[in-house]
């Protein structure tokens, strides 16, 4: 497959990353995943967006990746996956420097790294919904930035498929935050309920656009502290992401949700994310 790194395009297999290079030695970088549906990004300016605002937050001495839009659009056409869903991932690293803990020179270039793959979404568990645990969030307080130092994630994440589940959910403080790899939602009295945009969550792009179909439908939203003990009484749940989209939450901890397969309200947001992702 054709990648891109560092300006020029290339075969992945060709591609060499330095081990002085800031993202192996410090996870001193962040990512971007972005869906393409038929060839067509997928709100790619909002995960730029967030890509900017992470750059800003870490002190990049370059806060602006509009220009790797064209970049993606490049690849997936090289990579013949106009039809079909695809996936883009986008990596920034403070760049290669020898190994200090303090920033290299504000004149280091940046190492960026774009690639392109097919993706085939497993439609039998949107159907039927799957089965989350909740796990203690000992991750760092800054959530919002989509940082690669994702090991808590991986640990949590871990967790899950050691339970056979799909999905960890994050508790701190007693309330829930977010999946491992993934927005949480939760329905409760025909109300689609979020958690409120903090430091402690990752600012969903899939999520966003879940609320403007809520808009659409006239489906009722509320943005508040979701406390872990309302997971028993939630009609419905769902987790959802770029590569998620909306997948129903069936059984939490073991214990069944709603009646234990997905509920209306999921599957008619899921049958309007189907459209709107189309259009």
């Amino acid at each position: 497959m054709l990648a891109y790194f560092n300006g020029s395009f290339l075969p992945e297999e060709e591609i060499r990353i330095s081990p002085n290079d800031r993202g192996f030695t410090f996870a001193d970088s962040l990512y971007e995943v972005i869906r393409s549906y038929d060839g067509k990004l997928f709100r790619p300016e909002a995960h730029i967006a967030r890509l900017n605002m992470g750059a800003t937050e870490l002190r990049f001495n370059r806060h602006e990746f509009s220009d790797l839009l064209p970049v993606a659009e490049h690849l997936i056409r090289e990579n013949q996956l106009t039809t079909g869903d695809a996936l883009v991932y986008i990596q920034v690293t403070r760049g290669d420097y020898p190994r200090s803990h303090r920033f290299p020179p504000p004149e280091t270039p940046l190492t960026i790294y774009v690639n392109t793959h097919p993706f085939a979404p497993k439609r039998e568990e949107h159907d039927a919904g799957v089965s989350a645990i909740t796990v203690t969030d000992e991750r760092w307080a800054r959530c919002h930035i989509k940082s690669t130092g994702l090991l808590p994630h991986v640990l949590a994440h871990q967790a899950a498929v050691d339970a056979g589940a799909y999905e960890a959910l994050f508790i701190r403080d007693g309330f829930v935050l977010e999946g491992t790899r993934s927005n949480f939602v939760m329905i409760v009295d025909g109300r689609v309920v979020t958690q409120p945009r903090t430091r402690s969550i990752l600012p969903g792009t899939t999520l966003d656009a879940i609320l403007d179909i809520c808009s659409e439908l006239g489906i009722s939203t509320e943005d508040r502290p979701i406390r872990a003990e309302e997971l028993l009484a939630a009609e419905e749940m769902f987790v959802l992401g770029t590569a998620t989209e909306v997948m129903p939450i069936v059984r939490i901890d073991g214990r069944p949700v709603g009646g234990g397969q997905p509920g209306p309200l999921t599957r008619k947001i899921q049958v309007a994310f189907d459209r709107y992702v189309r259009m």
